[in-house]
């Protein structure tokens, strides 16, 4: 064999030695494959996280502009001319704690009061918000909900009355009472405020959130 047909053939490869190519170019496509994907888990795991932060952080804060802003308006109820406490929380089937606030945004200029009527309930799809339209609403009201956190086990909350106790219903007075009884408090009762009022809000993933808010005036 002629020196130029040896060259020829030593430049070539072996099937040994493409074998063994393709075996290490498997391995570390495998390799790189596995770190992305495990890469992909970490970053979807990282957004999740990030998006139940602000999901947490979110309704706190709701629930802490709201109970800063309640307002001593009692409303009527929706048949009859009693009236229902400007701040509620009895052993109620519907809502853990209904009350009045202020300072309803109307950017659009509509004909209503910057005082809100709405009330915070926890079913099993999580905790919910919910707000009326008009303040003196009728049987035909419909609420507006807004689902305001899920993921909740429980939410219980606690008011502090002028002499600085707690208590786990209000109007304070009514204690042991029904619900339709305490619609016919005395005007004082119906316009009662809390000075501060404790809410525990205990989260599937996060154990125990915990706040007290001062009300103003």
């Amino acid at each position: 064999m002629s020196a130029p047909a040896r060259r020829r053939r030593s430049a070539g490869f072996t099937l040994l030695e493409l074998l063994v190519s393709m075996a290490i170019f498997a391995i570390v496509g495998t390799m790189a494959l596995t770190g992305y994907t495990q890469l992909q888990k970490q970053s979807e795991y990282v957004d999740k996280r990030l998006a139940r932060v602000r999901e947490v952080q979110h309704a706190v804060q709701t629930m802490a502009q709201d109970l800063e802003q309640i307002e001593p308006r009692p409303i009527r109820q929706p048949v009859g001319d009693q009236r229902i406490p400007a701040v509620l929380a009895v052993n109620s089937v519907a809502y853990a704690l209904e009350f009045t606030r202020a300072g309803w945004s109307n950017t659009a200029g509509l004909s209503r009061p910057t005082l809100q009527r709405l009330g915070y309930r926890l079913d099993q799809d999580g905790l919910w918000r919910d707000h009326w339209q008009v303040l003196d609403r009728t049987q035909a009201t419909e609420p507006v909900r807004v689902k305001l956190l899920t993921g909740v086990r429980s939410v219980k909350f606690r008011f502090m009355t002028v002499s600085r106790d707690w208590s786990e219903i209000w109007p304070a007075a009514t204690a042991g009472v029904n619900q339709a009884a305490s619609a016919a408090a005395t005007v004082d009762q119906a316009r009662a405020r809390p000075l501060a009022v404790e809410f525990v809000v205990v989260l599937e993933d996060w154990g125990e959130i915990r706040r007290v808010i001062e009300v103003p005036g």
